[in-house]
């Protein structure tokens, strides 16, 4: 009785716009990224976005937090929601530690395989944000969200690929020399990495919001 009752209440939906918000943020920081990877000065200029989207991001998924505890009828399940906008939250964190690690680093020059991975995390960033529009009628749109998940879990397949040939060529351009230049090197590819498999964890949240109302 109690299911039906709540059926037929308005449900609250200030959530959507939210999540369009922080996929925004995601978006800016991962061009922001990509350019930092230019090397040069394009990492002084393009860091301080990076950390700038970030908060905007921090301060999006509290206020979804907020408004899963306060909101009497949510659009999908509270769990999900909290589920999908902590991923969201964790794929910018992971960029803006990448960031971190290049400017603690010092690294101004980047290998081929760096930007390869940071032009994945883009197009991870670009399919989260067009992903997020749709979940407001999820029913009309779950084949292109079950396409957008498959093109993110794609994409990380392949920056896994690419991550291990770009360790491979910095091992045999270091291994006769600079240790610390393989331990740099490393440090920015675990980064990259990490980063694009959150965009995988956030394609793994949509899907399950998908399997909900289907």
């Amino acid at each position: 009785m109690l299911d039906w009752f709540q059926r037929l209440l308005p449900r609250e939906h200030k959530f959507f716009p939210l999540f369009e918000r922080h996929a925004r943020a995601i978006a800016a920081a991962a061009e922001a990224l990509r350019r930092m990877l230019d090397g040069g000065d394009q990492v002084a200029n393009h860091c301080p976005t990076v950390m700038r989207q970030e908060e905007e991001a921090d301060a999006i998924t509290r206020d979804v937090l907020i408004g899963v505890r306060s909101t009497f009828i949510t659009p999908f399940d509270r769990g999900d929601i909290k589920d999908l906008i902590t991923a969201m939250d964790d794929a910018i964190d992971q960029m803006q530690k990448t960031a971190k690690a290049i400017v603690l680093f010092e690294m101004k020059t980047f290998e081929p395989e760096m930007r390869l991975m940071a032009d994945a995390i883009v197009e991870c960033a670009s399919l989260v944000l067009r992903a997020m529009p749709l979940l407001a009628n999820i029913g009309q749109h779950v084949g292109q969200l079950n396409e957008i998940c498959l093109q993110v879990s794609r994409i990380e397949g392949r920056a896994d690929e690419t991550c291990d040939q770009g360790l491979k060529a910095l091992y045999e351009r270091t291994k006769n020399g600079s240790a610390m230049d393989f331990v740099r090197g490393n440090e920015i590819y675990d980064h990259l990495e990490k980063s694009v498999d959150r965009f995988d964890d956030v394609a793994n949240q949509i899907q399950a919001v998908v399997i909900e109302h289907v």
